[in-house]
């Protein structure tokens, strides 16, 4: 699992690095369509991430939550998954 939160943490690292040349292209007046490009690449990476987050969760802390004999842990991990399903929307 470690790989996908290193995986996670490299889209990050890439989104960060990018918006920070999306605020210079802005601050020197570039081109609006070539910095739409870029905000939908951080987008896009961002969303990646998080999917692969989510996938990371989903095999570690959801499953543990699954397997437990409590039904108050399962329904607060469902709940925690449907509002942030409902947060990407």
């Amino acid at each position: 699992m470690e790989n996908k939160k290193q995986k996670a943490l490299i889209s990050f690292k890439k989104a960060r690095s990018s918006l920070d040349k999306i605020i210079k292209m802005t601050e020197s007046d570039e081109y609006c369509i070539k910095i739409m490009q870029q905000n939908l690449a951080v987008i896009g990476l961002l969303k990646s991430a998080n999917q692969t987050i989510m996938e990371n969760h989903l095999g570690s802390c959801f499953k543990d939550a699954m397997s437990s004999s409590s039904d108050a842990k399962k329904d607060e991990m469902i709940a925690e998954i449907l509002k942030v399903t409902k947060m990407s929307k």
